[in-house]
């Protein structure tokens, strides 16, 4: 019997597939004509970050189930662990991609002007050295940390949900199919963008800035001219564009797993044919 275990890739093709249909979310502000701009960068950090927190997420699930049915706490735990394993994995994909798709509502002289990622991560280890690629990795984990709790851990544990228990009033019962992991994902994306935006918006902000600048300098100018509620602003556009992409991700990587256990742990040629 083959080795049961997902091969460690999968989640970063599942998350970029996502991304290709999704990465024009971000940039419908900047003309048609930029939709795909920073692309390149776009699937470096999914075969990064979200290959790392995906792949990694599975593997210590796998490990858990070996002695019973993890609980829901030790997925949330789970989940968090890898996800700061593909922060640290993802930083310099991350800066390059906020770089790339704010480049255009830049001052010219303020420009980047990145070609495509690996262009982008020359240029950055030639002018800032091996550091500047790893710019607000504090942030990054953290907010990393967060996400993939919400999102993959929750994820797992909406599914579990919709599974185990018919919903009240209707008593319709969900199976592990393409509905249940429309539902679920939708559910997680909702609570991924609650928990990730002050994340997300201080992450974006310092990896934006030009120079040397500190967190507390960005929070400290942020709280200055626009009180708290900064923390949340853009919460719909998050989640207009955390929406759709977990909901593809999951369904891909759900879809992926499948086409995996059909293919090699039970190939159609592994059973002898009765006559």
């Amino acid at each position: 019997m083959p080795d049961q275990r997902y091969p460690f890739w999968l989640g970063g093709v599942g998350a970029s597939m996502a991304a290709v249909c999704t990465h024009p979310l971000d940039l419908t502000k900047s003309g048609f004509r930029s939709l795909y701009t920073g692309l390149s960068a776009s699937l470096l950090r999914q075969m990064t970050y979200s290959l790392v927190r995906l792949g990694s997420y599975e593997s210590i699930k796998t490990t858990l189930s070996e002695s019973g049915r993890p609980s829901s706490g030790s997925l949330l735990f789970a989940a968090m662990l890898a996800g700061g394993l593909g922060g640290v994995a993802g930083n310099p994909a991350d800066i390059l991609l906020v770089r790339m798709t704010s480049d255009s509502i830049r001052p010219p002289e303020q420009r980047y002007g990145y070609s495509h990622a690996f262009h982008g991560l020359t240029c950055i280890l030639r002018e800032e050295g091996v550091r500047g690629l790893f710019r607000g990795l504090g942030t990054n984990t953290t907010r990393a940390i967060l996400m993939n709790g919400s999102q993959v851990g929750s994820y797992d544990v909406f599914k579990t949900l919709l599974i185990s228990q018919p919903l009240p009033i209707i008593q319709f019962q969900f199976r592990d199919n393409l509905l249940c992991h429309v539902i679920s994902s939708i559910m997680a994306g909702a609570f991924a963008t609650t928990v990730c935006a002050p994340a997300d918006v201080l992450k974006s902000r310092l990896m934006s800035a030009s120079g040397n600048v500190s967190l507390l300098e960005v929070v400290t100018r942020s709280l200055r001219h626009e009180g708290p509620s900064f923390l949340f602003k853009g919460w719909t556009p998050a989640f207009i564009r955390l929406g759709p992409n977990t909901v593809l991700m999951f369904v891909f990587y759900e879809q992926l797993k499948k086409g995996w256990r059909t293919l090699v742990w039970s190939p159609p040629n592994s059973h002898p044919q009765t006559i």
